[in-house]
C-alpha cells in the first residue's frame, strides 16, 4: 500500500523539485551574475533573433550584412554624435588618414570628363620614379580601359592602391601627345604628412601648419622645428585652423615639447575609465619660446587638447575664433569582418578642469550638426560679443577666466573676413567651377608654369595674366552668368582662390599655404603679438 502511494506522489514531487531548482537558479543568476540572463533575454538576444527570423522567413531575399550596416549606426546615433560605425569597406581609408602612410602609386588626381587627370605626383614616390608627370591622363589600368562612367574616386583608389611591392600597369596620354604611353609602377609606401607647411613668416617668426594629428605628427613636428632652427627662429606660430583632430597622444606629445615639467596637459575620465592624467615630463626643448596658436570653428578634438593645454597653463596666446567643441574620447573596436566602431568611453578635460564638449541631445544630431551654421547666423564669426558660453567658468594658472561646454574661446578674437563677398563669388566657389578652371588653366599652361621655382614669382606672374577675367569667361560658358559689378567687388577674393589652386597644382601644400597666408589677418595679429612681446599671457588685474 505504501509503495503504491509513493508511486502516485512521485510525479508531483519531481515537478516541485524542478520548480524549486528553477527559482534558485534564477535567484543566483539575478543576484550574482549582474542580471546577465535578463540582459540577454531583453536586449541583444532579441536583436539576434530578429535578424535570424528576417533571414529565415522574410518574403524576399535579404542581405543581412547590409541590414546590419544600417542598424548599427542608428543604435550608436542614440548615444552621442561621435560614436560611429565604420564599414569594412571604409575602414582602411579611415586608418590610412591617420596612420602616416599607405601603399599605392603616389599620385594626387582629379576626375575630369570621366578621365583621371594626375594633379600632383608625390616627390620620390613610385609614380615619379616610373616617369608619371602631373597633367598625365590615365586611360587604362592593367591593360583594361579605365575611362567613362566606371571612373569614380572609389574605383580609382581601389585600382591604384594595393599591397607594397605589387605592380600596376598604367596607360597614359600625355599633354600634347596622342599616343598612349605605358608605365609599370611598383607600389610602395606613400607618406601621409600631417604637417603640411613649415617656413619663416619673417626673419624671426617660424610657422608650422598641422593638418591633423596622426601617428607621425610628433616626429614630423620635431623635423619642422629643426628646420626652423636652422633659420634661427625666435618665436613660433602653430596653425591648427580646420584641423579636425586625430590621436590624443600626438597632441599630448606636441604640448609636452612646450611645457615645463609636471604641468597637466589633459585628463580623461569615464564611467568605466578611471581618471588618467597626462603631464609634461620637462624634456621639451622649447619651454620658453614665444608661442601663438591659431584656431577656428573647424579646429576640433586633439586640436582643442593642444590649444587647451597651452591656454590653461598660460604658456602662449590663442588667436582666431571659437573652436568646434569636441570633448569626447573614442575607443576603436574592430569586428571580425574588418568593420569597426568608435565608441565614446570617456570625456577629456583641460588642465583647468573644463570639458569643452558642446551640448547635444542623444539621438538628435540635427541641431548638433548645424551648430556651426547657427553660430554664423548668430554673428559669432564677426563679433566676439556674440559668443554664447553655455558652460561654467574656470580659471587658468594665473587666474584668467576660461569657459567649458563649447570649444576653446581664443584669447584674441579675429573675425572672418567678408570684404568683397558676393553671391557671384559664393556660386563660383561652391559650384566647383573655380577648381575646374584652375586645373584647366594649369593643364593648358603647364610648360610655362613649370619654369617658376618659387611661390612669389609664380603668384606675380599669375596676377599679370588676369586670371579673374579668364575665369569669368570660362564660367559663363559653363553656366554661371557674368555679373561685372559683383566680379569687380569680389576681384580680390576670386584672384586669391583661383591663383592659390593654380599654385597648388604646380607646386605643393607648403607653397599653397604660404600663398593663402599672405595678408591673412590672423597671421598678422600673431606677428603683432610677437612684436609687442605679448605672447605670454599676463595675470589679470583685480579691480578693487
Amino acid at each position: 500500500m505504501n509503495t503504491k502511494k509513493q508511486n502516485r506522489f512521485m510525479p508531483l514531487i519531481m515537478a516541485l523539485c524542478v520548480i524549486v531548482g528553477i527559482l534558485i537558479g534564477t535567484f543566483y543568476a539575478n543576484h550574482f551574475s549582474g542580471n546577465r540572463l535578463n540582459i540577454i533575454n531583453s536586449g541583444s538576444n532579441r536583436l539576434s533573433n530578429l535578424l535570424h527570423i528576417i533571414n529565415d522567413q522574410y518574403v524576399d531575399k535579404v542581405d543581412i550584412d547590409s541590414l546590419v550596416d544600417v542598424a548599427i549606426p542608428q543604435i550608436l546615433a542614440d548615444l552621442d554624435p561621435h560614436s560611429v560605425y565604420i564599414t569594412a569597406k571604409d575602414a582602411q581609408a579611415v586608418a590610412d588618414d591617420l596612420k602616416g602612410s599607405f601603399s599605392g602609386v603616389g599620385i594626387e588626381f582629379t576626375i575630369r570628363q570621366d578621365t583621371i587627370r594626375v594633379q600632383n605626383v608625390v616627390k620620390n614616390g613610385p609614380a615619379q620614379r616610373a616617369g608619371i608627370l602631373a597633367g598625365d591622363k590615365i586611360v587604362s589600368v592593367d591593360g583594361k580601359p579605365f575611362v567613362g562612367k566606371i571612373v569614380t574616386n572609389e574605383e580609382a583608389m581601389r585600382r591604384l592602391k594595393g599591397p607594397k611591392d605589387t605592380k600596376v600597369k598604367l596607360g597614359v596620354v600625355r599633354y600634347g601627345q596622342k599616343k598612349v604611353k605605358y608605365f609599370t609602377i611598383t607600389r610602395g609606401d606613400i607618406p601621409q604628412k600631417s604637417i603640411t607647411a613649415a617656413y619663416m613668416l619673417d626673419k624671426n617668426t617660424g610657422y608650422i601648419k598641422v593638418r591633423s594629428f596622426g601617428e607621425t605628427t610628433y616626429p614630423e613636428m620635431l623635423i619642422a622645428l629643426a628646420q626652423l632652427s636652422q633659420e634661427n627662429f625666435k618665436s613660433l606660430v602653430i596653425d591648427l585652423r580646420d584641423n579636425t583632430g586625430g590621436y590624443m597622444n600626438s597632441a599630448v606629445q606636441m604640448a609636452n615639447e612646450f611645457l615645463p615639467k609636471n604641468k597637466l596637459i589633459v585628463y580623461m575620465e569615464g564611467r568605466k575609465s578611471p581618471r588618467q592624467d597626462f603631464r609634461s615630463d620637462g624634456h621639451g626643448s622649447y619651454q620658453k619660446l614665444p608661442l601663438c596658436v591659431l584656431i577656428n570653428e573647424g579646429s576640433a578634438s586633439a586640436s582643442e587638447i593642444f590649444a587647451g593645454a597651452i591656454q590653461d597653463n598660460d604658456r602662449g596666446t590663442i588667436i582666431g575664433r571659437r573652436s568646434f567643441g569636441k570633448g569626447l574620447v573614442q575607443q576603436q573596436l574592430g569586428f571580425p569582418d574588418g568593420s569597426m566602431i568608435r565608441l565614446t568611453i570617456a570625456r577629456y578635460y583641460t588642465p583647468s578642469g573644463r570639458c569643452i564638449q558642446k551640448p547635444f541631445t542623444a539621438g538628435d544630431t540635427k541641431d548638433y550638426e548645424s551648430d556651426i551654421v547657427t553660430r554664423y547666423e548668430h554673428g559669432e564669426f564677426f563679433s566676439q560679443d556674440s559668443i554664447k558660453h553655455q558652460g561654467p567658468a574656470y580659471h587658468t594658472g594665473i587666474g584668467r577666466t576660461v569657459y567649458g561646454g563649447g570649444g576653446i574661446t581664443p584669447d584674441i578674437f579675429v573675425p572672418e573676413d567678408t570684404l568683397g563677398m558676393t553671391s557671384y563669388y559664393k556660386q563660383a566657389a561652391m559650384s566647383g567651377l573655380i577648381l575646374q578652371f584652375a586645373f584647366t588653366y594649369t593643364d593648358n599652361n603647364r610648360p610655362k608654369l613649370n619654369t617658376f621655382v618659387d611661390m612669389m614669382s609664380l603668384s606675380k606672374y599669375l596676377v599679370q595674366q588676369n586670371t579673374v577675367e579668364q575665369f569669368a569667361t570660362y564660367a559663363e560658358k559653363n553656366g554661371l552668368k557674368r555679373r561685372n559689378l559683383m566680379i569687380r567687388k569680389s576681384h580680390k577674393l576670386l584672384e586669391k582662390f583661383i591663383n592659390s589652386r593654380i599654385i597648388y597644382n604646380i607646386m605643393d601644400d607648403q607653397a599653397w599655404t604660404a600663398y593663402i597666408n599672405l595678408d591673412d589677418p590672423t597671421i598678422e595679429k600673431a606677428l603683432e603679438v610677437f612684436k609687442n612681446n605679448e605672447a605670454f599671457p599676463k595675470k589679470p588685474v583685480i579691480k578693487k
